[in-house]
């Protein structure tokens, strides 16, 4: 029997559109508050100290932003995605080191003007005050996390190293909050500002322990995945279903992921995120990965009847954005996964193309075919290598798009493949003019 999914009935405005917009109203009415009280506490002892003060109270607000933009939301992660939310938490982070440094730079200076003292001399005088020394140990870290998260660290420490070292800026929090609360700073300048400020702060930890801890250990603990059975589908291509309690009251979509952990099997600390590739009936989750790293190559000797704790499901990458009754949906490679899943949900009229070197590297190629078929749908296999030939093989280029779906204009477009794959196909749409609402494409990682 096939279980019936209702999905929520799309809003009034673009879903993207309304979590931006309501997500940036927050920030700002949030903002005209702290400088409300910024402003009645009065200034500091000097002219630097006012500015310190000032931009000490936009550092704390900058810090709950980013815990909000990683505490992994379902409302806003289903609208935005996970990849955006995790783009514009890197670059808040920046945002909060260079207000950090500016931050102590002036505290030091100020006081120093204050003292007729020599910098070095005000700076150590400041450590051996515990409020002054809880903010150092949070600048410290702050600075030196935004250290190993420059491209050039990033790409060369491994995402479990990387993350562990992350994981010190909630440290950063504890002793940012600490600091705060030991200064006499507009945070106590009034019991209406201590009592705003801590309720703002309990309101983003209630956010993040609930996105990032109690959702997922809950959803767990009700649904209680295993591994029912796994699939060899090529030499190096594996699916995996999991199967559950109450899978018909788990809010997955065609389209999303979730971050993967088999237990037992592998550290318990690897996680991978890997889309569901096939709709989600209620009944099993299937995921199907390539074996590209020791993890997802392990894949294919996992135990059945293995448990297994997913974190999800997340993404953006669903039909709650189309605009359109037609679509084309762009698959590169093992991308083709969240592709095939949204194809099962598609109702209009549906073109697939479908980017491999070769035909004998098209994972779940037949299913595609007997989706196609029964759907009245189109299939479009794209081979060869990119470039050779004359003329060159460029299967993405403008023309060629308008070529293989001549109404392009007309269709909302899901994009998911190698980043090369996906920057081309994008900057063609672009080209095309393709309106962006109508345009979809999501990277599928940790970070």
């Amino acid at each position: 029997m096939t279980t019936t999914r209702h999905y929520p009935t799309k809003s009034f405005a673009p879903p993207g559109t309304l979590a931006l917009g309501t997500l940036l109203a927050v920030v700002l009415a949030n903002l005209l508050v702290v400088e409300a009280f910024f402003v009645s506490a009065g200034p500091g002892k000097n002219s630097l100290l006012t500015v310190a003060k000032f931009v000490g109270v936009h550092v704390a607000l900058v810090m709950m932003v980013q815990l909000v933009l990683v505490a992994r939301l379902p409302w806003l992660d289903r609208r935005i995605g996970m990849d955006r939310l995790t783009v514009w938490h890197r670059w808040t982070g920046f945002t909060l080191f260079w207000a950090v440094l500016v931050h102590a730079t002036l505290v030091v200076v100020g006081y120093a003007t204050l003292d007729d003292a020599p910098v070095p001399k005000t700076f150590l005088a400041l450590a051996g005050v515990p409020a002054s020394l809880f903010g150092m140990i949070a600048a410290s870290i702050i600075v030196g996390t935004a250290a190993v998260s420059v491209r050039y660290a990033r790409r060369r420490l491994s995402y479990e190293t990387w993350h562990a070292l992350h994981l010190l800026l909630y440290a950063a929090v504890a002793f940012g909050l600490v600091h705060q609360f030991l200064e006499t700073t507009t945070f106590t300048s009034s019991g209406w500002a201590t009592a705003y400020w801590s309720l703002l702060w309990i309101a983003v930890g209630v956010a993040f322990v609930g996105g990032r801890v109690v959702l997922p250990l809950w959803r767990n603990a009700y649904h209680r995945f295993r591994v029912a059975a796994v699939v060899p589908e090529s030499d190096d291509v594996v699916s995996v279903h999991v199967t559950g309690r109450h899978l018909d009251r788990l809010p997955a979509r065609p389209g999303q992921f979730f971050i993967w952990r088999f237990l037992g099997h592998g550290r318990w600390w690897q996680a991978n995120p890997f889309s569901l590739s096939a709709a989600p009936d209620g009944r099993s989750l299937r995921l199907t990965a390539k074996a590209v790293g020791s993890a997802s190559a392990a894949l294919r000797h996992v135990p059945v009847g293995t448990r297994v704790f997913a974190e999800g499901p997340y993404g953006a990458f669903t039909t709650l954005h189309q605009v359109k009754d037609a679509m084309l949906l762009v698959a590169g490679g093992v991308g083709v996964t969240p592709v095939r899943a949204l194809l099962e949900e598609a109702t209009g009229p549906v073109v697939v193309l479908y980017r491999v070197r070769t035909e004998a590297e098209a994972a779940l190629l037949t299913e595609l075919e007997g989706l196609v078929r029964a759907r009245g749908a189109q299939l479009h296999v794209l081979t060869g290598r990119t470039g050779a030939g004359s003329p060159p093989n460029n299967p993405f280029d403008p023309d060629q798009l308008v070529a293989l779906v001549p109404d392009i204009r007309e269709r909302d477009v899901y994009v998911c493949g190698p980043p090369a794959m996906t920057s081309a196909v994008l900057r063609s749409l672009r080209a095309l003019r393709v309106p962006r609402r109508q345009v979809h494409a999501e990277r599928f990682s940790l970070a």
